[in-house]
């Protein structure tokens, strides 16, 4: 098990940038690909994006893609997801998740944090 803990969310306005970070103990971090997920009130939790272990392959939901980035630095045992441009749909609480091998298929993710809320006022 990897225990995970996610920081960086806040108040921003429509079209301002967050980083959310996610500090990870226990087990070898770069043995796990390491996803963000989001869970906006009254709705389902959905993927966000996700990033292999070996930072060769990154993953992103269609209505990110190109506005978020995730990372990764194995040294410090953190995952990062840069959030720019931000809408109000964006807000949401963000959860960060870590699963043991290939990130695909973008599922079967046993380890979560307690997440981090992420406001975006219009």
């Amino acid at each position: 098990q990897v225990q995970l803990v996610e920081s960086g969310g806040g108040l921003v306005q429509a079209g301002g940038s967050l980083r959310l970070s996610c500090a990870a103990s226990g087990n070898i971090f770069s043995s796990y690909s390491m996803g963000w997920f989001r869970q906006a009130p009254g709705k389902e939790r959905e993927f966000v994006a996700a990033i292999s272990r070996s930072n060769n392959y990154t993953y992103y939901a269609g209505s990110v893609k190109g506005r978020f980035t995730i990372s990764r630095d194995n040294a410090k045992n953190t995952v990062y997801l840069q959030m720019n441009s931000l809408k109000p749909e964006d807000t949401a609480v963000y959860y960060c998740a870590a699963k043991g091998g290939s990130a695909y298929p973008l599922s079967d993710f046993g380890s979560w944090g307690q997440g981090t809320q992420v406001t975006v006022s219009s």
